[in-house]
């Protein structure tokens, strides 16, 4: 299998991914000659992994007939100070709210996700250290 997509340059440092029939903007700070009309690309290597495992877990809870009232992922990443800059490790936070959630099963389900079925986290892991935690409150 392939997958492909085609960036294109918008001016300055501004391009334009098209993803899924979906146009996502990236670009650079005023400082380093953009306009900061979209987000940075190496941010977005943070919100793929969110939500690649945010789908697998809601998707792995509704099976489980576990309700949730709402859902964060928060991703801290650690990040080299010297070019070329990239991630060395990055923890996910799994924020769950709601009634009766069961940690076992939450746990499960984010498990499932790291270990079986995001694809991010399988890429990453590769390149960097990936860790996790689960806070659930009512």
């Amino acid at each position: 299998m392939k997958q492909s997509l085609t960036t294109t340059w918008k001016g300055n440092m501004q391009f334009d991914a098209l993803v899924s029939g979906h146009h996502v903007v990236m670009d650079a700070l005023p400082a380093v000659g953009g306009e900061d009309s979209g987000p940075r690309p190496k941010e977005l290597m943070l919100a793929s992994l969110a939500g690649c495992t945010g789908m697998d877990v809601v998707s792995i809870l509704k099976k489980m007939r576990i309700e949730i009232e709402s859902f964060d992922i928060e991703i801290i990443a650690d990040i080299t100070e010297e070019h070329p800059k990239h991630y060395t490790a990055m923890h996910i936070i799994y924020k769950l709210k709601g009634k009766d959630i069961d940690p076992e099963k939450a746990k499960k389900a984010v498990d499932l996700s790291q270990e079986k079925y995001c694809g991010v986290s399988e890429a990453y892991r590769k390149a960097m250290t990936l860790t996790y935690e689960i806070q659930i409150t009512e």
